[in-house]
């Protein structure tokens, strides 16, 4: 994690990402080892590819000729429905 803190409120240590606090814990030891494991995971994790295929619901439309129908009780303009 590039961008963090670590503050000391009373007797509690905070751990900061940019402006927002995200973690309190009792020792300063801690949050930095619980800051260290933080960017492990993030490291350890593989980059989202960008041309995974769409990332919204297929149509309707699509959905019927596969045999499955949409829930009629969520859609509101019944101009669309197949």
């Amino acid at each position: 994690m590039k961008d963090y803190s670590i503050v000391r409120i009373g007797d509690e240590y905070v751990v900061r990402a940019g402006d927002k606090s995200v973690l309190k814990v009792a020792s300063r030891r801690r949050a930095a080892q619980l800051v260290t494991d933080a960017s492990e995971l993030l490291n350890s994790q593989p980059l989202p590819q960008t041309d995974a295929g769409p990332s919204i619901a297929p149509d309707p439309c699509d959905m019927a000729d596969a045999g499955i129908m949409p829930d009629l009780g969520v859609i509101s303009d019944l101009s669309k429905v197949p």
